[in-house]
């Protein structure tokens, strides 16, 4: 059974409302003011809030404001209860975070159809979606239909790159954001003196380039296909549309582009702060738990010198030096130009 917090000060409307839901299978806590309110939502979690706009103590503006930014309430879908319908209350609710309007008087269909809506938005919202195109697709199609998807398909790219092609260059402008559907691409930036650093490694499920288009500046790195690959381009208007326009669409999309965000940011700390030896080992793990785990008893990576030395983050001798050395200590075996994780956890337990 779903939860809704009511906040009303007028009692009739209070009273009349909460029956509505209630009979319509909801369970409802009322507030009589937008401090309580505020108070029994950080309490109760409810699955929806309704809000009346003018209030006594605080207003539906204040309680908006202050639940936006506790976390724990931050995401629960938010539905103004008023009878002003000045475009500029709306607009200022809206621009606030408001999911929704209501208008008093309302008719019962119209208050239960709102909720149901929201509520339905807010579960999709909760629901695991696989990160390939099918997941991508699963989403969109959930969130506006069937006949948005298919605008979302039809103006999409689909571009096939080869081994060491660039998908896009540094100081190009973003035309969309990039979907990996199949292959690995590095994302590297280039230091004022010509040295190359890997920022990131990408595989498949994975959407990049999208932060240089939501600051509207030119790329400020380079990503390059390390095998032949399979990139769908989402185009600027499309993407723009669906972080500007749909606040839940836009939470869900961005946890989609950001899910590893803190890992990388952890690796590239340690890669920061680490010896050369923990530096490789470091890398080499990475290059295991992104790319090779669980596909196979023997795992083998085929990478150039350069590419994993940019990775690290040393000179390509520094590198060649500590994998022979790690090969000697029987962590990894080097055949044929590949590389062959031997003991996983030795290298895991490494000290700096």
């Amino acid at each position: 059974m779903n939860s809704i917090l009511l906040i009303e000060d007028n009692l009739d409307v209070r009273e009349n409302t909460a029956e509505i839901l209630e009979l319509a299978g909801y369970k409802v806590t009322t507030a009589v003011d937008g401090k309580d309110g505020v108070e029994k939502a950080q309490l109760h979690k409810p699955d929806l809030i309704i809000c009346d706009i003018m209030m006594p103590v605080l207003d539906g503006y204040g309680v908006l404001h202050l639940l936006s930014k506790n976390p724990d309430t931050s995401s629960i879908p938010f539905i103004f209860l008023t009878a002003k319908v000045e475009r500029s209350d709306l607009r200022k609710g809206m621009e606030m975070g408001a999911d929704d309007y209501i208008t008093k008087p309302f008719e019962k269909l119209e208050l239960l159809s709102a909720v149901e809506s929201r509520l339905r938005k807010f579960q999709l919202l909760k629901n695991d979606y696989e990160r390939n195109l099918n997941g991508l697709n699963s989403f969109i199609d959930d969130i506006q239909g069937r006949s948005a998807l298919e605008r979302f398909l039809k103006d999409r790219k689909l571009n096939y790159f080869k081994k060491k092609q660039f998908i896009y260059m540094e100081g190009n402008y973003p035309n969309g954001v990039y979907f990996l559907n199949n292959g690995k691409v590095k994302v590297y930036k280039i230091h004022n003196h010509g040295k190359e650093f890997v920022v990131s490694m990408l595989n498949e499920g994975d959407f990049f380039g999208f932060t240089t288009l939501i600051e509207g500046d030119v790329y400020t790195e380079t990503a390059q296909a390390l095998e032949d690959c399979e990139v769908t381009c989402i185009p600027k208007e499309e993407f723009n549309n669906l972080i500007y326009n749909n606040k839940e669409v836009a939470k869900k999309f961005i946890q989609i582009l950001s899910h590893s965000l803190a890992e990388q940011n952890d690796k590239l700390l340690e890669l920061a702060y680490s010896s050369v030896r923990k530096r490789v080992s470091i890398s080499l793990l990475l290059l295991f738990d992104r790319y090779y785990k669980g596909t196979s008893d023997v795992v083998a990576f085929s990478i150039s010198r350069e590419d994993l030395a940019n990775i690290v983050g040393t000179a390509t001798e520094s590198l060649i030096r500590t994998l022979s050395d790690f090969k000697e200590e029987k962590l990894i075996d080097i055949k044929e130009g590949k590389i062959f994780i031997l003991n996983e956890k030795r290298l895991r337990s490494l000290k700096n």
